[in-house]
């Protein structure tokens, strides 16, 4: 079967394939790991954008490898809307910015905004309208079978959250910068841009290069002894 054709497998057999990947000599393990712990570490949340175009094939690349990652039961649930379009750019702006007003005006509560305020975040978004691509992620609640029959899908946020991850990796490491916009609630979206009822949106993911006058955070990450227990 090929991606093209693919369809769910349910109460299919199991049918084992072998895996042979070549295994990397430990040096270069060692070198490879170093490496992309390093450029991973640079990697920052950009809010300021160029409106410099980019290659649109490594955006679509770096959603290809998002698509390689683990779902649960394999289901894959979800879908990349990419946007170039600078009018529906603009409207999902104006129906961000609407909901950002409403939440930065109270419905956030004291507690979350004074968590936002080193991070110097406010209700007006102009990356959705700088940045050359949106990238609109949506998780599949559940989907239907020809005959309409309706089936779950299982671990759906925990298989879309590895999904963005990746799709975060991917664009850095191609050069890229980005940023996850989740306005609350995110309802306007599937309206926006026409999605079926099993879709509901996850994030926002503006992609481009920094602006020249690019400005983050002075944030320090944990260490990795305080992420990490050795047992």
């Amino acid at each position: 079967m090929t991606a093209a054709q693919w369809t769910p497998t349910y109460g299919d057999p199991f049918e084992p394939v072998p895996y042979r990947p070549a295994r990397m000599p430990e040096e270069e393990s060692l070198a490879t790991a170093a490496d992309l712990r390093r450029r991973m570490d640079d990697r920052r949340t950009v809010r300021m954008f160029s409106t410099d175009p980019v290659p649109e094939q490594v955006v679509v690349d770096a959603i290809a490898v998002a698509s390689t990652a683990p779902s649960g039961a394999h289901q894959q649930p979800w879908t990349f809307v990419l946007i170039k379009d600078a009018a529906t750019k603009q409207r999902i702006r104006e129906a961000a910015e609407e909901e950002e007003r409403v939440s930065y005006e109270g419905r956030l509560g004291e507690e979350w905004l004074s968590a936002l305020r080193p991070l110097g975040t406010d209700a007006v978004k102009t990356h959705l309208t700088d940045a050359p691509y949106l990238i609109v992620v949506f998780q599949q609640r559940y989907f239907l079978d020809e005959d309409g029959t309706k089936h779950k899908h299982y671990y759906v946020d925990e298989s879309v959250g590895i999904a963005v991850g990746m799709l975060l990796t991917a664009l850095h490491l191609s050069g890229l910068a980005a940023l996850t916009h989740t306005p609350s609630p995110m309802r306007f979206l599937g309206e926006l841009l026409e999605r079926p009822q099993n879709e509901k949106a996850f994030a926002v993911i503006p992609v481009g290069y920094p602006a020249d006058d690019c400005v983050v955070p002075n944030l320090v990450r944990k260490s990795i002894d305080q992420v990490m227990i050795r047992r």
